[in-house]
C-alpha cells in the first residue's frame, strides 16, 4: 500500500483541441510521476460549452478516473441522462435539491484498497444564485468522513476571494481543493496550514490564442459592440494545464502540490 497518494488534476479541456492534447500527453505524465488517480473538469469539453456522453466517454477512455464540471456541465439538454446515469461525470453538488446528475462521490482508487471523496462545487459571487457551495461541504463532509479521510474539491467560482474564503474555510477536512472556471491559471499553489493543497485556479487545457478558449474575434467583438457573437472553440498554441498533488494515506493531508503548465509562456 502507498504512503502517499499521487493524484493528478487537469484544468477545464476546452473542446477537440483540449482533448487531443490530454490525450497526447496524459499517459506521459502518468507513467513520469506513477500517478495513482486523475482527475479532469470537462464541463466545456462539448464544443467548448458543455458535456454529452460522447465526448464524456472519450475522456474517461483516455483513463480519467472523475470528471468534474461547473455552469456549464447542463448546458445541453441532451446531456441529461447521461449524468444521471454516470456517477463518475460530476455537475455542482450545490444546485437546487432534485436537479439531476451527481454532485460528488466516493471512489475506489485503482490498485489500492483506498478511496477518495470528491465533491463539485460551484461560486455564486457574479454567477447564478444556488446553495450555498461552503454549507454544501459541511453536508457532504459530514456524509463521507467515516469512509475516507481523503477529500477532493473542484470549486468552480468567478471571485478569486470566494476561492481564497472557501479554502479556509475547509482547510484541515479537506485534502485538496482546486479553483476552476476562469481559466486563467494562478500562481498560488500552497499548502495551508491544516494541510490543504490549495490553488485559486488551474487554468486550462486548450489554446492560449484565444479568449479563455474561444477565438478571438467574436470575443473582442461583444465586448466592443454588447450584442451576442457566436463561440467558437480556438485551436492554436495548445497548452496543458495540470496540477499534481500528493496526499498521505495515513493523515489525509496534502503534502505538496505541484503545478502543471506545457510549454510554457
Amino acid at each position: 500500500m502507498p504512503e502517499k497518494i499521487k493524484l493528478l488534476f487537469i484544468g477545464d479541456i476546452i473542446g477537440e483541441p483540449g482533448f487531443n492534447l490530454t490525450k497526447t500527453l496524459l499517459p506521459t505524465y502518468v507513467t513520469k510521476h506513477k500517478i495513482d488517480f486523475v482527475i479532469a473538469n470537462g464541463e466545456n469539453i462539448t464544443d467548448g460549452k458543455g458535456i454529452v456522453e460522447k465526448d464524456g466517454k472519450k475522456l474517461l477512455d483516455l483513463n480519467i478516473d472523475v470528471l468534474t464540471g461547473g455552469n456549464h456541465t447542463m448546458d445541453k439538454i441532451q446531456a441529461h441522462k447521461y449524468l444521471n446515469e454516470t456517477p463518475n461525470v460530476l455537475r455542482p453538488q450545490n444546485y437546487p435539491r432534485g436537479a439531476y446528475g451527481h454532485g460528488y462521490g466516493i471512489f475506489k482508487i485503482p490498485n489500492t484498497e483506498l478511496k477518495i471523496a470528491i465533491i463539485n462545487l460551484q461560486g455564486r459571487v457574479f454567477m447564478k444564485s444556488i446553495d450555498c457551495p461552503f454549507r454544501a461541504f459541511d453536508w457532504f463532509y459530514e456524509k463521507v468522513k467515516y469512509d475516507t479521510n481523503m477529500v477532493f474539491v473542484d470549486f468552480h467560482g468567478e471571485a478569486t476571494a470566494e476561492k481564497i474564503a472557501f479554502g479556509w474555510y475547509v482547510n484541515g477536512r479537506a485534502s485538496v481543493v482546486v479553483g476552476t472556471h476562469t481559466h486563467i491559471p494562478t500562481a498560488d499553489s500552497r499548502i495551508l496550514s491544516g494541510g490543504t493543497a490549495y490553488i485559486t485556479d488551474v487554468g486550462m487545457t486548450g489554446s492560449y490564442d484565444s479568449v479563455i478558449g474561444m477565438k478571438k474575434e467574436g470575443s473582442i467583438k461583444r465586448f466592443i459592440y454588447s450584442t451576442p457573437q457566436k463561440f467558437e472553440v480556438a485551436d492554436e498554441d495548445l497548452r496543458f494545464s495540470a496540477v499534481l498533488c500528493e496526499i498521505d494515506q495515513q493523515t489525509g493531508k496534502a503534502t505538496s502540490i505541484k503545478k502543471i503548465f506545457y510549454p510554457e509562456f
